[in-house]
Parts: structure tokens; sequence; C-alpha cells
């Protein structure tokens, strides 16, 4: 009798475990005894009074469901007015929500790189670009991280459209990429700009404006910038940025805009009250770097390997991926949560604490996260 036709899993799971990279969910509570440096509230809005109550009046009068995608019965007034605000906030001419960060960047990258077009891609971008670049019709080249010399050189070998690909600030270690460098490599090849502003929007720029405000690059011809709303927003779901005649390609050219149902009014709701008190409330971005700095500066004081933070991240280098599984699990069991990164998630192969600092930690609550990671650390 034939076996079943998924027992090579068997084999996977066995080599996963082999290797210490078994990966399991843990639903959490409502409420948790937890100091939480694992999630990406980094304005700490989540939880908002103003923000929880904008998503239960969205819900209340929009229903809770999109009730199909963007192009059918998925806009609402609500959805138009989000984009608006962002794109105002962010200094672009339009943007384009979407139900999340990842299918932003899966509408950016394959609308923007047709076949024929070259798509230079940094080596650590995340998962969601790098899944754009292997889905898009261009050819992809990746280029050493966070090395313009090298984006110029993948450019040069290439005649007509070019897209470059980047974050702006690196998910795993917290690192910026020289953000106007780039630019001005783009711009010396004509070659167009799509930067991933996940982690910068609400901590970097002029009251959270984001990386490519801070850089100059806001509301530039050739520059499109992708956000979420799962982070310093506290909602969920994604937006693209940039010249109003690429936001409208995207309407006609984005799969996962065109094929997917349309963000719930919900989080639309409490993405656009978020974004409203930080225009209120513009220092929590300051505060949000300052709590990263400070963590950075109590780790290393420790002896710890921690990388200097660029945003609100700070990752502390673990000896091994087997390492950091077991010194975050112990964290947890002192009270603390942080987040666990290690092969194949990082692309250089070094497993990580990854600490995420929030504008809403106290300085105590600083200091005894620090003190937790030190005590266990192997």
């Amino acid at each position: 009798m034939a076996g079943s036709p998924f027992d090579w899993i068997d084999e996977q799971a066995r080599l996963r475990a082999q290797a210490g990279l078994v990966r399991t969910l843990r639903p959490r509570p409502a409420e948790s005894h937890l100091l939480d440096l694992a999630g990406n509230d980094y304005l700490g809005l989540t939880r908002h009074p103003e923000v929880t109550a904008a998503a239960a009046a969205a819900a209340h009068r929009w229903g809770a469901g999109a009730t199909g995608s963007r192009l059918v019965t998925g806009t609402t007034e609500l959805h138009a007015e989000l984009e608006r605000e962002l794109a105002d906030f962010c200094g672009f001419e339009a943007a384009l929500v979407l139900s999340s960060g990842y299918a932003a960047n899966l509408a950016a990258v394959t609308a923007l790189a047709p076949h024929g077009s070259l798509i230079v891609s940094d080596a650590g971008n995340h998962a969601s670009l790098i899944d754009g670049c292997r889905l898009a019709r261009g050819t992809t080249q990746v280029v050493p991280h966070a090395d313009p010399a090298a984006v110029r050189k993948a450019l040069g070998t290439h005649e007509g459209p070019a897209v470059v690909v980047s974050d702006s600030v690196f998910s795993v270690d917290g690192d910026a990429t020289p953000l106007s460098e780039l630019a001005a490599v783009c711009r010396e090849a004509g070659a167009g700009l799509l930067v991933d502003d996940a982690h910068g929007l609400g901590v970097l720029g002029d009251g959270g404006r984001g990386a490519p405000h801070a850089a100059g690059l806001a509301g530039s011809a050739d520059t499109v910038v992708t956000v979420t709303l799962s982070k310093s927003l506290g909602s969920q779901g994604g937006a693209v940025l940039g010249p109003a005649k690429v936001i409208a390609h995207l309407v006609n050219a984005a799969r996962t805009l065109i094929f997917d149902t349309g963000l719930a009014p919900a989080a639309a709701g409490s993405a656009l009250a978020a974004l409203r008190l930080l225009r209120r409330e513009p220092e929590r971005a300051a505060r949000a770097r300052a709590v990263a700095t400070k963590l950075h500066e109590l780790l290393t004081e420790e002896g710890l390997s921690a990388v200097r933070p660029d945003a609100a991240v700070v990752s502390v280098r673990a000896p091994s991926p087997e390492a950091a599984v077991r010194w975050a699990a112990d964290c947890r069991r002192e009270g603390l949560a942080v987040g666990c990164f290690r092969p194949p998630s990082v692309p250089d192969g070094v497993s990580r604490l990854r600490l995420t600092a929030r504008a809403d930690l106290s300085d105590a609550q600083v200091a005894e996260a620090v003190a937790t990671i030190s005590r266990t650390a192997p």
C-alpha cells in the first residue's frame, strides 16, 4: 500500500528538529504579566483607548469585513480617508491601502518590474520583498547588504527600466540603509527606488514621517514607499505611497489588490486614529528612538554583543540557534518576552535575540529588561 503523499514532510521535520529550528505557535492571552520587547508596537498604540475605540466604531458603522476586493465593495470612505491622510503625513502624492504590509510589497514589486526590467535587491531585504522579486517578470540581481557601490555596478549591467528595492530599516539588526546615497545612485542610472519603510514609519523622520521623508525623498517622482499599519500604527494592513500615476497603475496591475479582499474597516479606522494621534504627539517617535539607544547602551555595558540601533530594533548576538532559543525561553520564564531570530530567517546565519523598543516603556522597565537578558545570557 502506498504511503501518504505527504510522507516527505516527516524527513523535513526530522531535519528541522536535528538543527534545532522547529517553530511553534504560542497563543498569547489578552492580558499578560510579561514585559513585551518582542512585538512591533513601537509607539505603544495598539491598546491606546482612542485607537481601540476607533476600531470598534468602524466595525459598528461599516461592518466586520470589507465584503469584497477593493475594486468591488472593499473600498469604503474610511479607506479613502486613510489613504489621503497617510499620503499627506508622509509627503507623497497618493497612497493605496492593502490587506497587509506583505501584500503591499508584493503589489509594488510585481507591478513596477515588468518583463525586460531589472530589479536590484539588497541581500538583507525582508521576505516579502524577496517574494515580490521572485514573482515579478523582471530579472533580479541580489547585491551585498547596504552597499550603494554594488547597486551602481548592477545597474550598469542593464539597459532599460530598472528599480532598486530595499528596506529602509532592516528587521533583523535594526540597521538603516544609506538611503540618500542609494537614491543618488538610482538617479545617476535613471532607475526607480522602492523603499520598504515598515520599521521607519512612526520612528524616523520629522514626527515619525519615516526614513524617506528624513532623507528628502518624500514626493519624489522616482521614489515609491511601502509601509505597514501593524507596527507603529498599532493596527493591521499595509500601504504603497508614491506618485499618483504609480498608485493608479497599481490599482490596475497589482494582483494583491485586485484579487484580495480589502482591509477590514476596523483596521482602517484604528490605523487612521493612530496616525492622527501621532500627528498630535510627535514626541512618541523620539521616545521610541531614545529607548532603543538606552537598551543598546545598557546591554553593551553588560558585555553583550548588541548592534547599535538606527531606529527601534536592537539585536543581541547569540552563540548558536539552540542557545538563542534557550535564552529567549529563559527570559520568558523571568517575565520578559523577546524575539528570537535564527536561520533561515536571518540572511547571515547568525542567531540573535531581537528586542523592540517602545515609546511607552519607562526607564525602570528598560533597566529591568536588560538585567533579565544579562542574567539569563548563555
